[in-house]
């Protein structure tokens, strides 16, 4: 524990945690006003969630994999809630997992659904290390809420908005 003091205000430092989220309370008694900041959560470790990258054997291979896949991004719900603090229900990000996965049901090549896999775990490992934004997390939902944000019909409208 770690403590600075110039003047009036001083602050607490926790050195022995090292988690990846900071929380900043503010307290203030008589003429002293106390910020401390804590630490909370795990610690940064790049190779965190790490895999190496490999083929599916067969199909059935591929599908368990794929399984296990969607099932850790349903457990970590709650975490991506919390840790990018979301207002919306975890249901909601649940459902935009299950619409993500489901654009690529009927992927027929073995080796795209590896690289799908790939970038899935890629994903996965970068969100849950907290080395996304706010704004990468919420570029899922901006079509839902975005009327622009939409593809538009066909290419010769979109050339005369002036979207590619």
């Amino acid at each position: 524990m770690e403590q600075v003091r110039r003047g009036r205000s001083s602050a607490t430092l926790d050195l022995n945690i090292n988690p990846r989220r900071l929380r900043l309370a503010d307290q203030n008694s008589r003429e002293r006003s106390y910020v401390s900041v804590q630490y909370i959560d795990m610690t940064i470790n790049p190779t965190y969630l790490a895999q190496r990258s490999r083929s599916s054997i067969n199909w059935a291979d591929a599908q368990r994999r794929v399984l296990r896949s969607y099932r850790e991004w349903l457990r970590a719900s709650p975490e991506i809630q919390s840790m990018y603090s979301l207002n919306m229900p975890v249901s909601k990000i649940r459902t935009k997992v299950r619409q993500e996965f489901e654009k690529h049901r009927y992927v027929n090549h073995l080796q795209a659904v590896d690289v799908l896999l790939q970038q899935s775990h890629a994903e996965f490992q970068e969100t849950l290390n907290f080395w996304k934004q706010n704004s990468h997390i919420m570029k899922y939902w901006r079509t839902e809420e975005d009327e622009n944000a939409r593809l538009p019909k066909n290419f010769m409208s979109g050339f005369l908005e002036g979207r590619n």
